[in-house]
């Protein structure tokens, strides 16, 4: 397998998507953030001293798609047409589901995984403060369509 990231001299380089025709594109990712009962509880219930849990979640994650070019070195900056996150809980769960759509050259796995990322990420920063030990999982792609490379779906899915 040749791998495209590479220049003559074996260096990092953006990959040429010039010539490649804009099609529909579309990714779907998730991960999920676990936390104790008393957490959940004290998010649920609004109850978490830096406000809407969930909401600044959701607003982190759509903001951090939007900018998955200015961190991830080779991603082509690409024009969003869509980013949904949705959340599911438990008592002890936060699965969050990002879905991100354009009409492009290239794909948005990234920028929907970014987008986990962040919403993990800031779920974990704004419960800090009443739990250390919050873990962060499962971060992965669950299926993409569009381009050469046609539809992927994550057969392995657990739940």
């Amino acid at each position: 397998m040749e791998f495209s990231h590479f220049n003559e001299q074996g260096r990092a380089k953006m990959v040429d998507v010039t010539e490649k025709d804009a099609t529909f594109r579309e990714a779907v990712a998730e991960g999920s953030v676990i936390v104790n009962k008393e957490t959940m509880a004290l998010i649920k219930s609004g109850g978490v001293k830096k406000g809407d849990v969930l909401t600044v979640a959701q607003v982190a994650g759509i903001m951090a798609a939007k900018k998955t070019s200015e961190i991830i070195p080779m991603c082509h900056p690409i024009p969003l047409s869509s980013v949904d996150i949705t959340f599911t809980t438990t008592d002890t769960e936060i699965r969050i589901t990002a879905a991100a759509k354009c009409k492009g050259a290239t794909g948005v796995e990234m920028e929907a995984l970014t987008a986990v990322s962040a919403a993990a990420l800031t779920v974990y920063d704004m419960c800090k403060a009443v739990q250390r030990d919050i873990e962060i999982t499962d971060i992965r792609l669950i299926k993409k369509s569009g381009g050469k490379s046609g539809v992927f779906i994550r057969e392995d899915r657990n739940g």
